[in-house]
């Protein structure tokens, strides 16, 4: 049987240690002058070299060659097989016992952190005063789960991840050992895959040498890690730079047809961006925003909706208008553009003033079915409608009442777009919800004959829309007395009131 690659070519000193020379350089003259600590702490991302040189370590203070054979005086210990209580117990145990020919006995504990919380405090005590004869090596990817205690009493060294230059030399240097044939870019992919590994990055050349007879190129990588060429990403990346949605979609929709994993996909794409938003720094908002796919419910999706927002551009406006649920309909009136929203008029309903209709969406009597041009464009919203809309809005959901009631509408003809002016974010979140914005345009549309795009803005210096002062529909025959409102009111009252949606408040006697 064969022996796997990163076996094989396993450093067997510290000289052969490869993007680790802070660490191996501070042992090498810990062991020339003789200063050898009774605790050692290997911490690092994984197939770094930390149990390697663990190995080497506990050879080299016993001035032993190292090979693959067991040695009776270096120890190693799986943390995660051997974490009980009893085991420590044992352990605590044999460590008086004298090295049989060494100078030192080496105890290797790999993955200590697993160790459970009881095996931790059976371990302090020894590890904090050994025996003389006892030296303590601890490996473990995730210092951050190791009590304090055990940390402080041991020389603790950080392994780096390795760089990827230092990866693809010591990837060629096998390669060339092994009569492999790989060319310079599947060097690199491997490379970039690997992540730093040299464990992973050498297993991967062992396994795709096996699978194409020796012979690796950067399509036999791409292949099978399920990658996309890097041609392919620069293609799409350069289609959402130029707001192409069409070259978007279709490079995007290929590379799926492909069987690209869009695991795969999107580190991919954050490792290119990460390169071109040096010269478009616009990108670092797709970047940023690519963060979050893989925690989506549907990265596959998720990816998809926010490459097209970012290649859409300005044009999402427009797309917005053609995916309503009925087309508009061309009318005679002609657009007029939006007012600017004042920052403290009164009163303060800002909408244009409708433009004259066609004499089928006149409003008709009162018991006559209105007759509705269903998803038409409409010239105007009035004062009289607004307040219809919100007294709807209010049979419908009192809450949203209270809220939708604190906007200052704007509404532009010409983009069909109704724009809810807020003094706070509290209103316009609740507005901004799309349950909301539905429930808003099903009664628009059912009142007006259309329901023009919903858009929600902040503005603390705008005021608030006295409702009561619009127009409305008539009031009921005996309307009930309004009870006298009160002459004083707190200032902080008054505030609170004018948040939350309006109210008052009565003054106890």
């Amino acid at each position: 049987m064969g022996q796997a690659l990163y076996r094989k070519y396993r450093s067997k000193n510290l000289a052969e240690m490869v993007g680790q020379e802070h660490i191996t350089d501070a042992l090498g003259n810990s062991i020339k002058s003789g200063r050898i600590s009774h605790a050692y702490l290997f911490t690092g991302p994984r197939g770094v070299g930390k149990t390697s040189a663990a190995r080497i370590l506990a050879h080299e203070i016993n001035s032993l060659p190292y090979d693959e054979s067991q040695h009776l005086d270096i120890i190693e210990i799986d943390a995660a097989s051997n974490r009980r209580i009893d085991d420590i117990r044992d352990l605590r145990d044999k460590v008086h016992i004298a090295p049989t020919s060494s100078k030192y006995k080496v105890y290797i504990i790999d993955e200590v952190h697993m160790l459970t919380g009881e095996s931790f405090n059976a371990l302090l005590k020894t590890l904090e005063e050994p025996p003389e004869h006892v030296v303590f090596i601890l490996a473990t990817t995730e210092v951050h789960k190791l009590p304090a205690t055990i940390v402080s009493r041991t020389q603790r060294f950080n392994f780096r991840l390795i760089d990827r230059a230092e990866v693809i030399t010591h990837l060629r240097d096998i390669a060339s050992k092994e009569e492999i044939e790989v060319d310079d870019e599947a060097l690199e992919l491997i490379a970039e895959h690997g992540e730093g590994s040299f464990r992973d990055s050498i297993n991967l050349l062992d396994q795709l040498a096996n699978v194409n007879g020796g012979k690796i190129t950067a399509a036999n990588v791409e292949r099978s890690l399920g990658l996309a060429s890097r041609k392919a990403i620069g293609d799409l990346v350069t289609a959402v730079l130029k707001k192409d949605f069409a070259s978007a979609n279709q490079q995007l929709t290929a590379l799926e047809e492909q069987g690209t994993n869009t695991a795969s996909l999107i580190p991919q794409l954050m490792r290119y961006l990460q390169e071109q938003a040096l010269k478009h720094v616009e990108l670092y908002a797709l970047l940023d925003d690519l963060i979050e796919v893989p925690r989506s419910y549907n990265p596959k999706l998720k990816l998809r909706t926010l490459l097209t927002k970012y290649s859409l551009g300005t044009q999402v406006q427009v797309v917005a208008e053609s995916l309503s649920p009925t087309p508009p309909t061309k009318t005679d009136s002609k657009p007029t553009a939006a007012k600017p929203v004042p920052a403290a008029t009164k009163p303060v309903l800002n909408i244009e003033k409708p433009q004259p209709k066609p004499p089928a969406k006149k409003r008709e009597a009162p018991g006559a079915e209105p007759q509705k041009a269903e998803g038409s464009k409409l010239d105007g919203i009035n004062a009289e409608q607004w307040a219809q809309i919100l007294a709807n809005t209010k049979e419908e959901s009192a809450p949203l009442y209270g809220m939708l009631r604190q906007g200052l509408p704007e509404f532009n003809a010409s983009s069909q777009t109704l724009t809810l002016t807020f003094r706070y974010a509290l209103h316009q979140k609740r507005i901004d919800d799309a349950k909301s914005k539905k429930l808003i345009a099903d009664i628009m549309l059912k009142l007006l004959g259309g329901a023009p795009i919903i858009q929600t803005v902040v503005d603390a210096a705008a005021a608030a829309p006295e409702i009561d002062s619009l127009p409305t529909t008539p009031a009921p025959p005996e309307p009930t007395p309004e009870p006298p409102k009160p002459t004083v009111v707190d200032e902080m009252a008054k505030s609170v009131m004018d948040m939350m949606g309006g109210g008052e408040v009565v003054k106890h006697a």
